[in-house]
């Protein structure tokens, strides 16, 4: 299915991102790679070997780039099959002392970065998918687009953002360009530098300020990028309009169906116990 598919992915210089460029370049997939980190985006090519792809240093927030970036890889690759829009960060803070400035940083990488890749790329998606039958535009989320979590109230807003974003392109796209597949993803806990790399801002009363949140991260995200990947791949391939990655994610998504408005107290009970 992915046999000279052209396909771009932001956020390629690490974790899910890479994992996906892999596992699509062993596919066949052709691709163009982006990523604010143009260490970890060398050491993506390197792992990919002599297969064929483009890399591209650039921060998503950067509209004009983002637009170049993917008008570019149509010009040297002749057609753009889909967009996985994975780049993302978070800071860790109660919404009453998250700064403005680091707020709508997040908002504009996870959010606004998503809406102008699927801007760039729909046109030429959409020429491919009425070409071949077949295009995608994937937008990763988060558990955090299906719950609310306490200091994490910018990653939510924008992981939300996303969902309903994704959710409303895909019944528009249902309607005019049905060959189009919109896949909106949720991972759960993936053993990623996404919480390392946190700007740890403010903690609620009762955190330990000198716990190790990443490390406690990784110990407990039950997911590694490659498998998170082959989720995401195998939801390309069926069409998927969601993808839930992991264990803790469809555990997530069956306790906010159960329980629509009590399921926050859960967490905060499960909270409480653990100062």
């Amino acid at each position: 299915m992915f046999d000279k598919k052209v396909i771009a992915i932001t956020g390629a210089g690490s974790g899910i991102g890479r994992a996906l460029a892999l596992d699509l370049a062993g596919r066949g997939a052709v691709l163009a790679l982006a990523d604010k980190d143009e260490v970890g985006l060398a050491e993506t090519r390197r792992l990919l070997g002599n297969r064929p792809a483009s890399m591209t240093t650039l921060d998503v927030t950067d509209t004009a780039a983002l637009k170049a970036w993917v008008d570019g890889a149509v010009a040297e690759w002749g057609r753009l099959d889909g967009i996985i829009n994975n780049a993302g960060l978070s800071v860790v803070a109660p919404f009453a002392e998250c700064p403005a400035e680091d707020f709508d940083r997040v908002m504009a990488v996870n959010f606004t970065g998503v809406v102008e890749g699927c801007r760039a790329a729909l046109p030429h998606v959409k020429a491919s998918a009425a070409r071949d039958g077949v295009g995608w535009i994937v937008n990763v989320s988060s558990v955090f687009g299906m719950m609310g979590y306490p200091t994490q109230s910018a990653y939510n807003a924008s992981k939300y953002a996303v969902r309903g974003l994704t959710e409303a392109l895909a019944i528009e796209l249902a309607i005019t360009d049905p060959n189009v597949a919109v896949i909106r993803v949720h991972p759960g806990g993936i053993k990623t530098n996404v919480a390392r790399n946190s700007k740890r801002i403010a903690l609620l009363p009762g955190q330990d300020p000198n716990t190790d949140f990443a490390a406690e991260f990784e110990k407990n995200a039950p997911t590694t990028p490659e498998q998170a990947a082959a989720t995401i791949i195998r939801g390309m391939e069926r069409r998927s309009p969601r993808v839930l990655i992991g264990p803790d994610a469809r555990f997530i998504d069956w306790m906010v169906r159960l329980f629509p408005v009590s399921h926050f107290k859960v967490i905060g009970n499960f909270l409480g116990r653990r100062k």
